[in-house]
């Protein structure tokens, strides 16, 4: 309600310190403002001429617990010109909430909660002079929000935990154009902006353009590996299906304008496909958990059918579970991780006309994933296992030393590792516990974050479109994935719902990029990257 009748300001003199039974009279009010007298002081003598008697013309809402300003919410009291509501539990602004307050000139609306605010809330208030928002709970301001204010005089934004993001850039944008001065207060986040005032922003700062995986198809298969290769300028993915009992090598249609995925080897349950361009032709070396591993060449170019090459390990391998290959000194080697309870991982090297083994790193540990790596200048091994911590191997020129292992964070399922500003990182995913980032630091790894990821045995970087992306997979909740940023942080910016998730792979036809996400349990998912403009 109004509450209080003040006296007339014509009684007292021009000056401030004359005005002090009137500023007595408001105190109960606007005892919580925190703008100080002195900046009151250009303001308050506008009043004397304004105002013969105040009480008509003047409401107080002090400690006001209502959740929602409606529209027209004053519709009953049109000759207001000066609104105060503080200190209260206000959350939300709607359309229209002053419609009809022609007259108004001062509106304070602070230390409330409002963390919501229509984009017409101050709609038809014609004569504003000055508004405060100040102390509230906005994160953002809806553009457009003080469309139509041309005699706003003064404007108080301080108090609010802003994110500095592209919501806010139109802001900027009219702050720069506004003629009124105005205390736009500072940056709550995101951290790279935390505490950075608004005035010192520019809208370049603010970029609107924002990157997402979009669902482009799906394919009528589950898959175990996706990996990812180029032959001739001729990108594709190949695809183990275990269940199928084949090898897939995924292609573009350029008819369908969509992706087929014809059968390149028949097998039994492969759990890899891993693809190699040696000599100029396309080698497939193909990991089974029955019937023995082997590699395979195509005879010719793309279409061609491919041969098998020879069988790998004879009897080495008993049950592989992940494959992966590198060029040390001018040779290619091949890792093949050995799950089996009395298995040993094995490295192998190209002769030429097959790959033969060269080194048994560990027997008896259950071996799941091996990646291979450089640090230090030096390349490097790591070998994950579901009985111990991971192990990282040195290369001696000849073959791999064990160096040291990654400690505090047994059970390791599978490591991926990736690099940014001279630094080394391994992302590290465990079925049963938090998945970890990790940086080398001249001798050993050490954590620098942590994901919740219980259900997860993928947790793969890559780069998609010119940007530094890493996936979690999950088998019981959405993926996530997250924008890479500075220092190796991890960024959160969307979720995927690929079932069963066990491998993320990049693939780019010109302009156009895909993600392929292979699926254990349902269909082989491919998701198109797009940039989408926020700000339009």
């Amino acid at each position: 309600s109004s509450g209080l009748v003040c006296p007339s300001l014509a009684q007292f003199g021009p000056t401030f310190s004359q005005f002090s039974p009137v500023w007595s009279c408001f105190l109960p009010v606007i005892a919580q403002f925190r703008t100080g007298v002195s900046q009151f002081s250009p303001v308050w003598p506008q009043f004397g001429p304004v105002w013969p008697s105040l009480a008509p013309f003047r409401r107080s809402l002090v400690r006001w617990h209502i959740d929602v300003l409606g529209e027209g919410s004053f519709r009953d009291t049109p000759a207001l010109q000066l609104l105060l509501v503080t200190a209260g539990r206000l959350g939300t602004i709607g359309d229209g909430a002053f419609s009809g307050l022609v007259l108004l000139e001062y509106l304070f609306i602070e230390d409330n909660e409002v963390g919501t605010i229509a984009p017409t809330a101050l709609r038809g208030l014609r004569g504003l002079l000055y508004l405060s928002l100040a102390n509230n709970g906005l994160e953002t301001l809806p553009r457009g929000l003080f469309q139509g204010l041309e005699t706003l005089t003064q404007l108080d934004l301080r108090g609010n935990p802003f994110q500095c993001d592209c919501r806010l850039r139109w802001l900027l944008a009219w702050l720069g154009r506004a003629t009124p001065p105005a205390e736009a207060g500072r940056c709550r986040g995101p951290p790279p902006r935390q505490g950075t005032p608004l005035a010192q922003l520019q809208p370049r700062d603010l970029p609107c353009l924002r990157s997402e995986l979009r669902p482009f198809q799906s394919l009528p298969f589950s898959s175990l590996a996706a990996e990812p290769f180029a032959l001739g300028g001729h990108p594709g993915v190949a695809l183990a299906q275990p269940f199928a009992g084949a090898c897939a090598l995924l292609e573009w249609d350029q008819l369908a304008g969509r992706f087929r995925a014809p059968t390149i080897i028949n097998g039994s349950s492969p759990v890899a496909c891993h693809p190699l361009q040696l000599g100029g032709a396309l080698v497939v070396v193909v990991a089974q958990l029955g019937g023995g591993s082997a590699v395979w060449r195509r005879a010719g170019g793309p279409g061609s059918r491919f041969v098998r090459l020879q069988a790998l390990g004879n009897g080495r391998l008993r049950r592989p579970h992940a494959v992966a290959s590198a060029r040390l000194g001018g040779h290619w080697y091949l890792g093949v991780a050995d799950s089996s309870k009395g298995g040993t991982s094995t490295l192998f090297r190209w002769g030429g006309r097959g790959f033969y083994p060269h080194q048994a790193l560990r027997p008896w540990h259950r071996d799941t994933h091996l990646e291979f790596l450089e640090l230090g200048g030096r390349p490097a091994l790591v070998v994950c296992s579901g009985t111990r911590r991971p192990l990282v191997y040195r290369w001696s020129g000849a073959a791999f030393a064990p160096h040291t292992d990654i400690p505090h964070v047994p059970d390791v399922y599978a490591a991926k590792h990736f690099r940014l500003r001279g630094h080394v990182f391994l992302c590290l995913t465990r079925f049963l516990g938090d998945a970890k980032v990790m940086r080398w630091e001249g001798s050993m790894f050490r954590e620098v974050q942590q994901v919740p990821a219980r259900g997860s045995l993928v947790f793969q970087p890559l780069a998609l479109a010119g940007q530094r992306y890493v996936i979690l997979g999950n088998d019981y909740a959405p993926s996530r994935v997250y924008r890479l940023g500075p220092g190796g942080h991890l960024e959160p910016t969307q979720e995927l719902l690929t079932p069963t998730p066990r491998a993320f792979a990049p693939l780019s036809l010109g302009h156009r990029h895909f993600l392929v996400a292979s699926s254990f349990k349902g269909a082989t998912q491919i998701y198109r990257h797009v940039t989408v403009d926020l700000g339009a």
